[in-house]
C-alpha cells in the first residue's frame, strides 16, 4: 500500500537561479568531415592572401599594412597567411565577461551556454497595440523583461527607439539597460564618439575611473557584422578597432544568405562567412593580440521566390552545426542564433525559432541571439512571441541540468512500496518532490479540453499577453546606488546638451 500524506499547503515558488551560466551537456553534432573542415578553412585563408577584402576605413588599412598585408587598388586587402594564423593564436579560447552584478556575469568559450534575446528591430508588436514603430518606453519594457527571466543571460537592444533623436538615442538606450538590468550591456558599433559615451557609463555603472581598469576584463559586448560579400565597411571597421582597443567583447558576424550574400551552395556560403570573420578576427588581433572575439555565424538562405531572408531552415540548421566545427576548428568561442520569418506569433513562428536555436544549441553555440521575440525576419519585436520563446529557452535550460542517478533518484522504496499495477502519486517519494520534478510552464496550456474551454478556450499567444502584462506591472529594478545613478543622469544630460553623437 503507497503511503499517502495530505498536503493543502500553497505550491512553492520554483526558483530558477539555475538557468543561470548554463553549461551545455551535450556533444556537438558534426555534418562536415574532418577533411571538408580543414578545405574550408585553407580555402578561405589562402582565398584571403590571392583576393583579399574590400576594407573602406583608411585607419583599418593602415593597422593590416602594418601588421604585414598587402594593399591593393580599390581598397582591397589582402591577408597574409601566416598573420592570419598569428591573430588566431593570440585571440582567446575563454574568456569572462563581468556585469554589475558579479552574479550575472557570464563565461564565453567551451561548453558555455548565453541565450540572448532579439536585438534590434525598427518595428514592435503586441496583440493590444498592433505592429508600429518601437519607442524607448517599448526598449525599456523589453529590458524589464529580460531582467526578469534568469535564462536570460545578457540583455541586448531589443527594438530600436525611434521616438528618441538618433544623436543621443545612445545615451538615452544605454541609461535605460544600465539602470533597468545588473545584466551585461550591449554597445552599437555606430560611431567612435557614440562607443565612447557608452564606455564610459558603462565604467561609471561598474564604478570605474579609469580606462586602463575598464580595459582590464570585458564589460559589454557588441557584434560587427560584414557587408558581405567581403567588404567591411567604415563604422563596423571602427567598431572592431575601438573594441579590441579596450579589450570588449566583439562578434564578428558576416551576414552570408545563401542566394543572395552568399552563394546558394551552403558549402560557398559556409566558406565566405569563414574567411570574412576571419578578416575581422584577425584585424582585432593587429590591434590588440588577446582581444576578447567571437566566431560569428549567421548563415541561412533566402526564398528564391520573394527574396526574403528565411530562418528555421533544414539549410540554416545544417550551417550552424558547419559553423560550430568552423569555431572549433579555429579555437574560438562562437555566436549563432534562434530566428524566425513569421510575420506572426504562430506555429511558423515557433517552429522555425525552434530549429534555428537547436542547430544552434546542439553545434555547441556560446551565445545565441535572438532567442526570444524575433519575428519578421528581424524587422519587429514581439511581446508575446518573447514569451513564447522564452518557454523554449527555459526548457533548454532545464535540459542542461544534469540528469542525477543515486540511490534517491532511483526510487526502489517507491516502486517497492507501489508494488505491481499501482500508482505513484501519492507515494513519500513523489510528495517530497513533485513540487520541483519537473518544469513548470509558464504559458503552455496542459489542461484538458473541457478544463481549457471553461478557461475562455485562450490560444498560446492569448495567454502570453497576460504573462508580460504582469511581469511589466510587478516588475522591480535591481539595487542601484544613488551616487552611480546621479552620475548616469549627470553624463547623459550633458552630453544630450552638447549633442550627443551622430551614427558614422
Amino acid at each position: 500500500m503507497a503511503r499517502r500524506r495530505t498536503n493543502t499547503g500553497p505550491r512553492a515558488a520554483v526558483s530558477t537561479r539555475h538557468h543561470r551560466n548554463l553549461h551545455n551537456p551535450f556533444d556537438p553534432l558534426r555534418v562536415l568531415s574532418d577533411d571538408e573542415v580543414s578545405t574550408i578553412h585553407q580555402t578561405a585563408i589562402q582565398y584571403l592572401s590571392d583576393y583579399g577584402m574590400r576594407v573602406l576605413l583608411d585607419e583599418a588599412r593602415e593597422l593590416y599594412a602594418d601588421a604585414g598585408c598587402t594593399l591593393d587598388d580599390d581598397n582591397m586587402v589582402r591577408l597574409d597567411p601566416d598573420r592570419v594564423r598569428e591573430a588566431l593564436r593570440s585571440a582567446p579560447t575563454h574568456f569572462e565577461v563581468l556585469a554589475p552584478n558579479p552574479d550575472r556575469s557570464i563565461s564565453m568559450g567551451g561548453k558555455n551556454l548565453n541565450l540572448a534575446p532579439v536585438a534590434g528591430p525598427p518595428f514592435v508588436s503586441d496583440r493590444l497595440n498592433g505592429r508600429r514603430p518601437g519607442t524607448l518606453a517599448d526598449q525599456e519594457n523589453f529590458l524589464r523583461l529580460t531582467q526578469h527571466y534568469d535564462v536570460m543571460a545578457t540583455t541586448c537592444p531589443s527594438v530600436e527607439p525611434e521616438d528618441v533623436a538618433i544623436n543621443v538615442r545612445h545615451l538615452r538606450s544605454n541609461v535605460a539597460t544600465l539602470t533597468l538590468t545588473d545584466k551585461i550591456p550591449w554597445v552599437f558599433s555606430r560611431g567612435r564618439q557614440r562607443v565612447r559615451d557608452s564606455f564610459d557609463l558603462i565604467k561609471i555603472r561598474h564604478g570605474i575611473d579609469s580606462d586602463e581598469t575598464f580595459a582590464q576584463a570585458a564589460r559589454c559586448w557588441s557584434v560587427v557584422n560584414m557587408n558581405s560579400p567581403r567588404q567591411l565597411d567604415i563604422p563596423m571597421g571602427r567598431g572592431i578597432i575601438d573594441f579590441a582597443a579596450m579589450g570588449q567583447m566583439i562578434i564578428i558576424t558576416p551576414f552570408t544568405l545563401a542566394g543572395a550574400m552568399a552563394p546558394i551552395t551552403l558549402a560557398g556560403a559556409l566558406l565566405l562567412q569563414h574567411m570574412e570573420a576571419l578578416a575581422g578576427i584577425t584585424l582585432s588581433q593587429i590591434v590588440n593580440p588577446g582581444a576578447p572575439v567571437v566566431y560569428g555565424a549567421f548563415t541561412s538562405n533566402v526564398d528564391m521566390k520573394s527574396g526574403s531572408p528565411a530562418f528555421g531552415t533544414p539549410e540554416a540548421q545544417k550551417a550552424a552545426l558547419a559553423s560550430g566545427q568552423l569555431a572549433r576548428h579555429i579555437g574560438l568561442p562562437w555566436r549563432s542564433s534562434g530566428s524566425s520569418a513569421s510575420n506572426a506569433v504562430d506555429a511558423q513562428g515557433g517552429v522555425e525559432t525552434m530549429m534555428n536555436t537547436y542547430g544552434a544549441l546542439l553545434g555547441g553555440a556560446n551565445i545565441i541571439m535572438h532567442s526570444a521575440g524575433w519575428q519578421e525576419g528581424g524587422l519587429t519585436a514581439d511581446y508575446e512571441k518573447f514569451i513564447v520563446d522564452m518557454e523554449m529557452c527555459q526548457m533548454i535550460a532545464e535540459m542542461c541540468a544534469p540528469l542525477i542517478v543515486n540511490d534517491q533518484t532511483l526510487a526502489l522504496d517507491a516502486i517497492t512500496d507501489v508494488g505491481p499495477g499501482g500508482h505513484f502519486f501519492g507515494t513519500q517519494h513523489t510528495l517530497d518532490r513533485y513540487e520541483t520534478a519537473f518544469y513548470q510552464s509558464h504559458v503552455f496550456s496542459r489542461t484538458n479540453f473541457e478544463q481549457w474551454t471553461e478557461e475562455g478556450s485562450l490560444r498560446t499567444d492569448e495567454r502570453a499577453t497576460a504573462v508580460w502584462q504582469k511581469i511589466l506591472a510587478e516588475f522591480e529594478a535591481p539595487p542601484l546606488d544613488d551616487a552611480i545613478r546621479l552620475q548616469l543622469d549627470d553624463y547623459m544630460h550633458r552630453r544630450v546638451r552638447e549633442g550627443g553623437a551622430a551614427p558614422e
